[in-house]
């Protein structure tokens, strides 16, 4: 795999939004919280400097609404570890974790957030992840094409 590689990460605004991402110390946060076998696999590929498409979903608008990139590669997820935590993994130990989270920084916001509507309609991102019927991985690859274009409509 070259590098930089390009993902796609969701998540619902109304738990972590871009503004979130920005507002943090160093514009810098921990990636947590993500309970699938693929996603938790996508993130162990990443490494620092791959660039992120970040996604608003399950909100009025969903869609593309800044970009990130990955600021430190894949690690243990201490949420599973806690019994208080809404994800914790009563068969994760320290000792063998199972879930993983990487850092993401901000970049910046798209001037143009590119909400799925248009990415369906838009020519060169027909096999998109995203855009497969009942894809809903909240981290998925995106390939160079891709990225250019989503960047260049949300520019």
């Amino acid at each position: 795999m070259s590098y930089p590689s390009y993902w796609l990460m969701k998540s619902e605004p109304t738990s972590f939004s871009f503004a979130d991402l920005v507002k943090a110390k160093h514009s810098t946060s921990h990636w947590d919280g993500v309970r699938n076998y693929q996603a938790r696999n996508y993130m162990r590929e990443m490494r620092v400097g791959d660039k992120v498409l970040f996604y608003h979903s399950n909100c009025e608008q969903p869609g593309v609404v800044g970009l990130a990139e990955v600021a430190r590669t894949a690690y243990p997820d201490h949420t599973q570890f806690d019994p208080k935590d809404i994800h914790y993994d009563p068969k994760a130990a320290r000792d063998k974790p199972i879930w993983d989270m990487v850092d993401l920084r901000a970049i910046k916001p798209l001037c143009n957030p590119v909400n799925l509507d248009v990415l369906r309609k838009t020519k060169g991102l027909e096999k998109m992840i995203l855009l497969r019927r009942g894809s809903r991985l909240s981290v998925q690859p995106v390939s160079p094409p891709e990225w250019e274009i989503v960047v260049k409509m949300g520019a």
